[in-house]
């Protein structure tokens, strides 16, 4: 029986990498759906390349740092070229495979947010240093059994740990590019439509579908009634949450801009997505409806915010996505949790628990990613010549386009 149920616990965390490896498809279609048409190309390789560098540098390293023998609570041990046969509850590579997965989703929310204007080769960098240092590092805090584990902090599948670390990378590359030509005229921001909202439209149900294996499968096992509940209950959280931000979106921006904006409420289900993604295992379905409405409410300001009074540009809406509504949804664990939760009994502890790991977590995404960017634009430069920029990166970069 224990073997039986190794197995099981094995397929299931299995079958829930694949589902997490076919979002990478899913933020591809909605960030070539969102941007303009001559530089299809260019994200679809920068998404292919995330998805390669992030594969083997988490195998070389990656892995080890984020949850090898914790030195100080701050990181783990490193050792080269993961190669460990022993088996858990489910076999240890297998785990590789499931963590590689989620590091790879970090390193492709960054894209969004500095589409349209970047070198591949500075990208290609940034790609690197993300998943082999920033990510498994801050990652190692909660779920390596670092410092904020310690403390009693709580992020489940990883509003903070992965999408948060993302959009707060994202941001510092965002402010140190600097907008899209043509972004900001004489200081009013003007909208620089995306080429095919089929394609985001795609994308968002491929990215809803995947967060089934995302949130689920982050209960590691399925052996048994205890984890049958549990996913039962994950599933249902994330979906309740995901059509709850997707409509409240909408109709805020029907109020908002007398208009149903689909690409507004296409990103506010990604943002109920990103929201209850912390706290998916512990919150009722009542509470992951409301965490999805206000998601998808704050979603629309947030882009709102970001977009004309920040003056950052931010093609996808990356930032408000995945920054703004994880940090948001890790804040909401300290009210809805049915265990712990402010609105449950069981006072400010854990919701100032939450404020510390969501605003750690920040200053070291934000700061090292800007450290990065800074150092990239002195050395080899960020950003491509405004002629690139204008006529395409498609041609330029690659040498051919997405469209013939």
């Amino acid at each position: 029986m224990e073997e039986l149920s190794i197995s099981i616990n094995n397929i299931w965390v299995l079958v829930a990498t694949f589902l997490v490896m076919f979002m990478q498809p899913g933020f591809a279609m909605v960030e070539a759906g969102f941007t303009r048409a001559k530089n299809t190309a260019n994200i679809l390789t920068k998404n292919l390349v995330d998805f390669s560098v992030g594969s083997l540098l988490f195998w070389v390293v990656g892995y080890t740092i984020m949850y090898g023998d914790s030195i100080g609570g701050l990181i783990g041990m490193p050792k080269l070229f993961f190669n460990d046969n022993g088996i858990g509850d489910y076999a240890n590579k297998t785990d590789l495979m499931f963590q590689t997965v989620f590091a790879a989703t970090a390193a492709t929310i960054v894209s969004g947010a500095v589409a349209e204007r970047t070198k591949f080769s500075a990208y290609i960098i940034f790609t690197v240093v993300i998943t082999a240092l920033i990510y498994p590092i801050s990652g190692h805090w909660k779920w390596g059994g670092g410092w904020l584990d310690q403390l009693g902090f709580l992020d489940f599948a990883g509003s903070t740990i992965v999408h948060s670390v993302g959009a707060w990378v994202g941001l510092a590359g965002a402010i140190v590019l600097g907008p899209r030509i043509g972004k900001y005229v004489k200081g009013k921001a003007k909208a620089i439509p995306g080429h095919n909202l089929a394609f985001g439209a795609l994308g968002v149900f491929i990215l809803w579908f995947g967060w089934f294996g995302f949130n689920p499968g982050s209960q590691l096992g399925a052996a048994g009634n205890d984890n049958t509940l549990a996913i039962a209950n994950i599933v249902l959280t994330t979906n309740l949450a995901a059509a709850a931000g997707a409509l409240a979106a909408l109709f805020t921006s029907w109020i908002k801009y007398k208009r149903p904006a689909l690409s507004l409420a296409l990103n506010g289900a990604l943002a109920g997505l990103v929201a209850i993604t912390a706290g998916c295992d512990i919150v009722s379905p009542g509470g992951a409806l409301i965490i999805g409405v206000v998601a998808g409410i704050i979603l629309v300001f947030a882009v709102e915010f970001i977009d004309q009074k920040l003056k950052i540009d931010d093609p996808v809406g990356a930032i408000s996505v995945h920054g703004v509504n994880g940090a948001f949804g890790t804040l909401a664990v300290g009210l809805f949790a049915t265990d712990g939760g402010l609105f449950y009994g069981g006072g400010a502890s854990l919701l100032l628990t939450q404020l510390i790991g969501v605003v750690a977590v920040f200053v070291w995404a934000f700061g090292t990613g800007f450290i990065l960017f800074k150092i990239i634009k002195a050395t080899i430069g960020l950003r491509v010549s405004k002629r690139i920029e204008e006529e395409g990166l498609d041609i330029y970069e690659h040498g051919e386009s997405a469209y013939n």
